[in-house]
């Protein structure tokens, strides 16, 4: 049995402040921050997981990207408090969800759902080689019509 086995097996409170330790500076880096941000195309700093979202603001993050048909990554910061405060120190933004688009801060759930409305998502993310499968689903619905007149 090794020491980790021997602790966590010893008693629930050790268990607990061991796996804080454990956890301890994951992302607490500005470097370590910036490899995670720099990692995808598509970052999301979110509370839970997109098959799980823990808060509306971030489960909107994931349906909108979901829409898209983005491939991104994502952390959970709620398994990391400090993770949770260094992106927020990093971007210089106070609240989760936080989407990075090629490495860049693009803002919030708010901020996301404006670029979605108004299209922009869909030019910012063709600047960086992804095609929004709601524009490809929205040009061959258009064509379609085109087809049927010939």
């Amino acid at each position: 049995m090794n020491i980790v086995t021997r602790i966590l097996n010893n008693n629930t409170s050790r268990r607990l402040s061991l796996g804080l330790y454990l956890c301890r500076g994951f992302a607490t880096s500005k470097e370590a921050i910036e490899k995670l941000v720099t990692h995808n195309k598509v970052v999301v700093f979110m509370k839970g997981v997109p098959q799980e979202p823990r808060c509306g603001f971030s489960n909107a993050v994931v349906q909108i990207l979901r829409m898209h048909g983005v491939n991104y990554d994502s952390h959970d910061v709620l398994k990391d408090e400090e993770l949770r405060q260094g992106i927020k120190d990093f971007s210089s933004w106070p609240t989760i969800p936080q989407v990075f688009i090629n490495g860049e801060f693009v803002g919030g759930c708010d901020i996301l759902l404006q670029m979605h409305q108004s299209g922009d998502l869909i030019e910012e993310l063709k600047k960086v080689g992804i095609k929004s499968a709601l524009l490809e689903a929205a040009l061959s619905e258009s064509a379609e019509p085109a087809e049927k007149k010939k």
